[in-house]
């Protein structure tokens, strides 16, 4: 099954069918102490897995599954043993922990990857057929930004778990769900200038339109500011905002980021809930850490600025859960810390009551208590 994101709308423009997110791959150092953090604090299951015990003897990859939301997280076992898996080791050593690849589900592999490459797109793979006895997935790659691509994956002819070469895993524990549903959207941090790069990339390339801007003179505080563009493809199923730094007193949450990561990449995913409150509340019981120190004042007026909503303000107030409203509807969330050591990889977790924005109306809260992260850390 593959994660969708939004009620299925008529496509637009796009330069080939895109179904949804088909699974996200991080490169991390040690997957199997990855893949406790995910299954312990953020109630991933861990559903297959690839490695020395199934034939592959250089790398390890842990298949994690949570409603439409799948995640691979792989590492190299033997770096010297083959080209790929130096080349997961070293992407380690330059990022740490990080996403290589947001992997994107499509009816017909072969026409994706013709396509993408006739409209510029850099090549990683041509298209290759997996085989097992449960049939058979097509996967091709191209380049984004960065060292992050998109596979596309065709699976139509496919009835196993996931995909050939995986083995199905089932731990003693099984953590319950805490309500993540699938991929809302995934954020993209480039250095400065080349954000309308990347944003004419996903026009080109893909078809995709620019669904939102925002200026730094709406993503600003008094010490830093960011531009950032929302790339969607026809269907909105995948939503891609692509921010780069801006001038400001001192180094944004974007400069902090590419200075750690050492390059662009992918600086966090927000994953959608129908329960914020219940979500968030279990995460928190789990040890995931949140932004925090939201402003008293915030909550005193919001029913005034937001209209009236269905969830108690006091309980959202406990919670740090953020607020905001567009023409369709409001939409709740809240970002936690960075998940790595390395100021760069982070969550947020949304529930949109008809909203199709991105919380504009909580930027400078948010971006006020991500500074006060980034004083503790010694940023100037």
């Amino acid at each position: 099954m593959a994660t969708a994101t939004l009620p299925e709308q008529a496509a637009t423009g796009d330069t080939f069918p895109i179904n949804g997110t088909d699974y996200i791959e991080f490169y991390v150092g040690n997957a199997k102490q990855a893949a406790h953090f995910y299954t312990s604090a953020l109630g991933f299951n861990v559903v297959a897995y690839r490695g020395p015990e199934t034939g592959v003897r250089d790398r390890a990859s842990y298949l994690l599954q949570q409603d439409k939301i799948r995640f691979v997280l792989t590492t190299a076992i033997r770096p010297d043993l083959s080209a790929e898996a130096k080349a997961i080791a070293d992407h380690v050593y330059r990022h740490g922990d990080g996403v290589r690849d947001l992997a994107l589900w499509v009816d017909d592999a072969r026409d994706a990857y013709e396509k993408a490459v006739e409209r510029g797109a850099e090549s990683v793979h041509e298209p290759r057929v997996m085989r097992d006895d449960d049939g058979e997935v097509i996967g091709a790659a191209i380049k984004t930004y960065g060292e992050t691509i998109h596979s596309l994956v065709e699976r139509k002819n496919y009835k196993g778990l996931f995909m050939p070469g995986y083995r199905a895993m089932k731990l003693q524990y099984q953590p319950n769900s805490v309500g993540l549903k699938y991929v809302d959207h995934c954020v993209g941090n480039v250095e400065l200038g080349k954000m309308n790069v990347w944003v004419n990339f996903y026009a080109t390339v893909m078809g995709f339109r620019n669904l939102l801007t925002f200026d730094d003179k709406m993503i600003s505080t008094e010490y830093s500011s960011l531009m950032s563009k929302v790339m969607a493809n026809g269907n909105d199923r995948i939503k891609f905002p692509i921010n780069e730094p801006a001038a400001g007193k001192k180094k944004s949450q974007i400069d902090e980021y590419l200075e750690f990561y050492n390059g662009p990449g992918v600086q966090h995913m927000a994953l959608a809930t129908d329960d914020i409150i219940a979500t968030v509340k279990q995460l928190r019981d789990r040890g995931v850490q949140f932004l925090s120190g939201v402003p008293g004042t915030y909550y005193a007026n919001l029913q005034e600025r937001i209209g009236k909503i269905d969830e108690p303000i006091d309980e959202l107030e406990k919670l740090g859960v953020l607020v905001d409203r567009d023409p369709d509807g409001y939409l709740l969330q809240i970002f936690t810390k960075p998940v790595e050591d390395r100021p760069t990889v982070f969550y947020e977790i949304i529930q949109r009551k008809g909203a199709k924005s991105f919380g504009a109306g909580n930027f400078k809260a948010l971006f006020e208590a991500i500074e006060r992260e980034q004083e503790l850390r010694g940023n100037t």
